[in-house]
């Protein structure tokens, strides 16, 4: 299990580095994500060990959410005075997320489309 974490704080560790060193505007864990994606792809499988280390955290990730939900409390106020532009902000950018999947998923699916009928 401490394998696994360090393999998974070394991911995401890489990635904080590439990105404060280049100077990406793409956060640190998620190219930790995408560096462990690539190591998985070219295992061609999840280790066992990382599986069940990654299902635990899994279940309790509802954990990880404690310290937001105390710093809300711990800000109420500033969310009485500002509800209004923070509920738009939310909307606004939950509608913008679902636009964006759904052209991802429009352009994938044509690609797909276009990659089948040439190689039909």
């Amino acid at each position: 299990m401490l394998r696994v974490f360090a393999l998974l704080l070394g991911c995401q560790l890489l990635g904080e580095v590439i990105s404060h060193a280049a100077n990406l505007p793409v956060p640190g864990p998620v190219l930790g994500m995408v560096f462990l994606l690539f190591g998985l792809l070219w295992l061609r499988r999840v280790p066992e060990s990382l599986e069940s280390t990654s299902r635990g955290l899994l279940d309790n990730l509802s954990l990880l959410f404690v310290p937001a939900g105390v710093g809300i409390v711990q800000h109420l106020d500033i969310l009485r005075a500002q509800w209004l532009p923070i509920a738009a902000a939310i909307v606004g950018s939950t509608f913008l997320t679902m636009l964006v999947a759904a052209a991802a998923m429009l352009g994938t699916e044509a690609l797909l489309a276009r990659v089948a009928a040439k190689n039909a």
